[in-house]
């Protein structure tokens, strides 16, 4: 297979449409495993996702959805320095979440910290395996920045960052003026 997508996160999820670039010699077996699976994709959506298409509605709307999105996300990583500087950000070039891993701590009580405080994360823990993830890659949280806007991303990580000060160790950098230096530490490039 060569390229893969769903317009899930860039319309709506109930659209229920997705595409596939197949290899020629594999594309009767994905026809037959697709009439196999359901009853087929409704008509009506396909057209107007065509229209969109055609039309470059679709490509607008793309570019309106990766410049909100890039603010939300540079917020994110602006409090992030600022208020958890002791945290190291993964995955800034791809997705709606960032990782954000910490030298020592409890992320299972970090994450639950947060949520006393209103600030709903989830600990990374969740989402490696122990035997197979390095060390450093093991205590730390998964921070969602698609649902709200800049302000209210930098106040949740300011109650983020009072939540989980005991859970993860005091912070070591300047946390209490704004970020001077550029953003938090980065390490990768790649997904989240």
């Amino acid at each position: 297979m060569h390229h893969l997508g769903s317009l899930s996160k860039t319309l709506a999820p109930g659209l229920r449409i997705g595409w596939l670039i197949a290899p020629p010699a594999r594309r009767p077996a994905l026809v037959e495993a697709k009439r196999l699976a359901d009853l087929g994709t409704s008509v009506l959506p396909q057209l107007v996702v065509a229209h969109l298409m055609e039309s470059g509605a679709l490509e607008r709307h793309l570019r309106f959805l990766r410049t909100r999105h890039r603010q939300r996300r540079d917020a994110m990583i602006t409090a992030l320095a600022r208020h958890l500087p002791d945290g190291t950000v993964h995955g800034a070039a791809a997705g709606l979440h960032l990782t954000v891993t910490f030298p020592e701590g409890d992320d299972l009580r970090a994450a639950a910290a947060a949520l006393e405080a209103g600030v709903r994360v989830h600990p990374l823990s969740w989402h490696v395996s122990r035997h197979v993830a390095p060390p450093a890659f093991r205590t730390g949280l998964v921070l969602g920045y698609a649902a709200h806007p800049p302000g209210v991303i930098a106040e949740g990580v300011e109650l983020l960052g009072r939540a989980v000060r005991g859970v993860l160790g005091p912070p070591r950098g300047p946390a209490a003026g704004p970020a001077t230096a550029g953003p938090v530490n980065h390490a990768g490039t790649k997904g989240g």
